[in-house]
């Protein structure tokens, strides 16, 4: 399976309860749809996985599906500090015929490369979907390296792509040089740029919640066009909500409030997180108002 254009990981909804509001989860789905991405990610990070409970990832995961049938890929999530918890919400991929899984080194245990290639290799063999890896040491603790990538590569097919969240350009050198067959997302937003300088086909950014007209036209410009000239100027204009997004403290506040700028229902998030502050909430207004401003004339459409 090749994985190609913008991949959105969705915010999950939640009412004044603090429950996952369904039918604002609906409304967020649709909306991506309507927007043009080309795929889904249900429990990743934006969609706040790690404060859900293991019921409420199976239910909607399994909701997903039901709303978005065959319109767009669904790939699910399978982070977790357990490899088995991980092998069951693998498995549950499977049963609603999610289209791939997600799969990331386990947080805090910090194993060794092979520990965490028989790790990603146990879910390999309760899933048998293809596999998008996520490398994302920041949050993790370890990276997938070398010896890591040839043992999966080297045991199943089904290791097709990865999401490279490092930060690194040697790391993304590296997937280029040596392996050639593992597609590659864009992890690393304010990097795009480089990513499909060097061949990437898709990137995952949850800051397409809520703009996904632009990062499209980034994508498009880069990767259809080969127009690197168009592509550099969004990317300008698109640099200080990367920028905000990774320094003020509060990335998934930030993707949701941007969220009630679109006209959507994301509610608030979970404990220990606390919402943007009255003032924060206005500086990212601004640069979005900025942003639209900015990039409508590059790519044709009104702000």
């Amino acid at each position: 399976m090749q994985f190609e254009g913008i991949y959105t990981p969705a915010i999950t909804p939640l009412n004044s309860k603090g429950q996952i509001d369904k039918a604002a989860y609906v409304e967020v789905l649709e909306y991506l749809i309507a927007g043009g991405v080309h795929g889904i990610i249900v429990a990743g990070s934006t969609g706040e996985y790690y404060a859900h409970t293991s019921q409420e990832r199976l239910d909607l995961a399994k909701y997903a599906k039901d709303v978005i049938g065959t319109r767009v890929p669904l790939i699910i999530g399978t982070g977790a500090v357990r490899t088995e918890d991980s092998i069951e919400y693998a498995k549950a991929a499977k049963a609603i015929k999610a289209d791939a899984i997600l799969v990331g080194s386990p947080p805090y245990t910090l194993p060794t490369e092979q520990e965490n290639a028989a790790h990603a290799l146990a879910i390999d063999q309760a899933a048998g979907l293809p596999i998008i890896l996520y490398n994302y040491p920041a949050r993790m603790g370890v990276s997938m390296g070398r010896e890591f990538l040839h043992t999966v590569t080297q045991t199943s097919k089904n290791f097709v792509a990865i999401k490279e969240s490092s930060g690194q350009t040697s790391q993304l050198h590296l997937l280029v040089r040596e392996f050639p067959k593992i597609g590659i997302f864009c992890g690393w937003d304010d990097q795009a740029l480089e990513f499909f300088a060097w061949g990437a086909r898709s990137w995952i950014c949850a800051g397409s919640n809520f703009l996904p007209r632009e990062h499209i036209a980034l994508y498009k410009a880069a990767v259809m066009e080969k127009d690197f000239d168009k592509a550099r100027r969004i990317m300008s204009a698109m640099l200080p909500l990367m920028d905000f997004l990774e320094t003020s403290g509060k990335f998934v506040q930030s993707i949701k409030y941007g969220s009630v700028l679109s006209g959507l229902r994301p509610g608030g998030v979970r404990a220990p997180l606390q919402p943007l502050n009255e003032t924060q909430q206005r500086v990212l207004q601004t640069i979005i108002v900025d942003l639209k401003r900015e990039t409508a004339p590059i790519i044709g459409e009104s702000p």
